[in-house]
């Protein structure tokens, strides 16, 4: 059963940026506004493994995202979880799924495809407003 509540899905139903934070490696946190979709049971974000958020995540697997919602501010889903895998996406297919997804026209992969991955996170905890 889904840690998320069945109230909030419909934050990662929709093209709403999650902010996805990481633990540096001095310990210090790192925050980045990322493209997510929802399977019903992972969450999946592109990434590259050539930044510093893919160093983060390689030492420390466990992460946090919060979405909020853009028509009722206070309205908000935070999720605690862990990337349980990081797979290739070096053809790009994910990344323009996700580009299409959030509206953004494209003439194919980005110039940095080659080092594409997709973070799969398996929610953990969730709280929300």
């Amino acid at each position: 059963m889904s840690v998320i509540p069945p109230s909030h899905t419909d934050l990662l139903e929709r093209p709403l940026f999650a902010h996805l934070a990481t633990r540096r490696a001095d310990g210090s946190p790192q925050v980045n506004p990322m493209w997510v979709v929802w399977d019903g049971t992972h969450l999946r974000m592109t990434g590259t493994t050539v930044r510093y958020k893919h160093r983060n995540i390689e030492a420390e697997p466990r992460v946090a995202l919060s979405i909020n919602d853009p028509d009722q501010p206070y309205r908000y889903l935070e999720v605690r979880g862990t990337v349980v895998d990081v797979l290739d996406d070096s053809s790009g297919e994910f990344f323009l799924s996700l580009a299409a997804r959030y509206g953004m026209k494209t003439d194919g992969p980005p110039g940095d495809v080659a080092h594409r991955v997709v973070y799969v996170v398996r929610p953990d905890h969730t709280t929300s407003q």
